[in-house]
């Protein structure tokens, strides 16, 4: 018997076993319980009313002999507690139909990656096209940029085995609410990923862990019949009558090809294009522009925890902070915050400067970033559908030229910021941007509206987390590949393209996901759908 238990409050230093605990809760005899599974663990800061800070688990009991009807019948009645009844999965494997075109996949990233696995899982067998490299050549292409500033166009921190989620803080966290999550967690699991993500409030992989457990995904997939081609670039799709015919690589390749999932990622801004002029149904699609801003760790995790900050039973504190002014229309927020983590180079065209944060497993490093974004939209880049493309390479182009034209990234203190003065090197945190930083006014380099709820929302999100807008925090420009700037139209059950048959837009960089679970999950729809329609 199988008897889920919710929001079981524990002081985060107590070491009570959880079995204990659940017996408690239950008020059953230890004995009766065979097996603790933890389904959630979260951490619950708050400290209302002076309270300790808590872990919120979830706990899953396996009942070791049968309980009395009267026992069930109150167990039943009590908040936050479940009966776990046995029910049978439904059938959802289905004999592979051999098509006489193999599916092609172009992206390597989550939503390509877990697209592949589920194709071979029902017997296809992909040929997966990534335009960077394997992760390991990708690992020295990018360190060589960080170090010698020599960017390498076709693989870097956004092109290559893995996708931009390889070089991040490897964040597991979604809004998205799909049975498969748990699925995709345990292939995570199975290919090198701690067990603790499949139970965490917030997951997260870290990107020194990233790199090996995407190797093994790849290694799976080749074991399966799959067929992957680094350094690939699509560059082409042939359609006739509405329909894919074959496509074509950068080395002239020409491959037969009758579905096609374009799973490209949020920088392929050539591949936006090259599919705009053939006419493919895309849309402009808002997204945000900023900066990302670092602090010492122990000042995040002292304004979280409080006295009990750097306790080594407490997790790298991290934050999410939001700003509004209706009034004035103005919005900014916190966005991928990398506890222990560095702002790392995540340019992928020439003469541009981007920004990402990254951090390892540990969240060692000593130091906090986070992206503080604000929303832009057509009303501010212009309705057609690469017109954000055309907007981010422009303040990306600004911020390569104000900070030397050398990759080296613009930065500027916090005081320096509101004030609107420039030059202080005197950081609170030596910034972490490689290959290097120059002090200037950021107010060159971003928009009029994003530059003013910069201000209004440093001064709020100080109230919320005292000392964040310390006058020596130093700020690095720009962080603007949060999301995709297009979207590529698809029927809702279908996931096809609305006029062009056989073309599958998944992920990140067809619009329709955020990060790396939302993008996996999307990858493994896609190829649901495509099986299901040739069974």
């Amino acid at each position: 018997m199988l008897i889920r238990i919710k929001n079981i409050n524990v002081v985060f230093d107590d070491d009570t076993a959880l079995t204990i605990i659940a017996a408690r809760a239950l008020k059953l005899q230890t004995c009766l319980i065979s097996h603790v599974t933890v389904i959630r663990k979260a951490v619950d800061a708050r400290r209302y009313n002076n309270a300790p800070i808590y872990y919120v688990y979830t706990l899953d009991i396996t009942i070791n002999s049968k309980l009395s009807s009267n026992i069930l019948r109150s167990l039943a009645k009590k908040k936050n507690i479940e009966i776990i009844k046995d029910s049978i999965k439904p059938i959802t494997d289905i004999p592979a139909v051999k098509t006489p075109v193999r599916p092609v996949i172009a992206g390597f990233g989550p939503a390509g990656i877990f697209c592949a696995l589920t194709l071979c899982r029902y017997g296809y067998k992909p040929i997966i096209l990534e335009r960077g490299n394997d992760v390991d050549t990708r690992h020295q292409d990018v360190k060589n940029f960080w170090q010698t500033g020599q960017l390498n166009p076709a693989s870097n921190v956004q092109f290559g085995e893995g996708g931009a989620g390889t070089f991040s803080d490897g964040k597991l966290t979604t809004r998205v609410h799909d049975p498969k999550m748990q699925e995709i967690l345990t292939d995570f699991v199975k290919a090198g990923a701690p067990a603790e993500i499949k139970y965490l409030h917030k997951p997260h992989i870290g990107t020194d862990i990233l790199h090996t457990v995407v190797k093994n995904l790849r290694k799976k997939i080749l074991a399966a019949g799959g067929e992957i081609h680094f350094a690939s670039q699509l560059t082409d799709i042939t359609i006739e009558n509405n329909s894919i015919k074959n496509i074509t690589l950068a080395d002239h390749t020409i491959i037969d090809c009758q579905a096609l999932f374009l799973a490209i990622g949020h920088s392929a801004r050539d591949t936006y294009e090259m599919l705009y002029k053939k006419n493919i149904q895309m849309q402009a699609k808002p997204f945000a522009i900023g900066v990302r801003i670092e602090h010492p760790q122990n000042l995040i995790d002292s304004t979280q925890y409080g006295v009990d900050a750097g306790n080594p039973l407490l997790p790298t504190a991290d934050y999410n902070l939001t700003f509004q002014d209706r009034q004035h229309n103005l919005s900014c927020y916190s966005f991928c915050m990398c506890p222990g983590g560095k702002v790392v180079a995540a340019a992928s065209e020439e003469n541009q400067i981007t920004t990402n944060g990254m951090s390892y497993y540990k969240r060692n490093s000593g130091i906090a970033n986070s992206a503080l974004l604000t929303p832009v939209g057509p009303a501010e880049f212009g309705s057609n559908v690469l017109d954000g493309i055309k907007f981010q390479r422009h303040y990306e182009h600004l911020a390569f030229k104000l900070a030397g034209s050398n990759y080296f990234a613009p930065v500027q203190t916090v005081g320096d910021y509101l004030s609107h003065q420039s030059g202080n090197d005197k950081f609170l945190t030596a910034p972490t941007y490689a290959p290097g930083i120059k002090p200037v006014d950021l107010h060159d380099c971003l928009p009029a509206s994003t530059a003013i709820a910069l201000e209004a929302a440093l001064s709020h999100f100080d109230k919320k987390l005292p000392g964040f807008a310390h006058k020596n925090a130093v700020m690095t420009g720009l962080e603007m590949r949060s999301s995709a700037p297009c979207r590529i139209l698809r029927d809702k059950d279908t996931f096809m393209s609305l006029n062009t048959s056989g073309l599958y837009p998944v992920g990140e960089g067809a619009g329709y996901a955020g990060g790396i679970m939302s993008a996996a999950v999307d990858g493994v729809n896609a190829a649901l759908s495509y099986i299901f329609s040739n069974k």
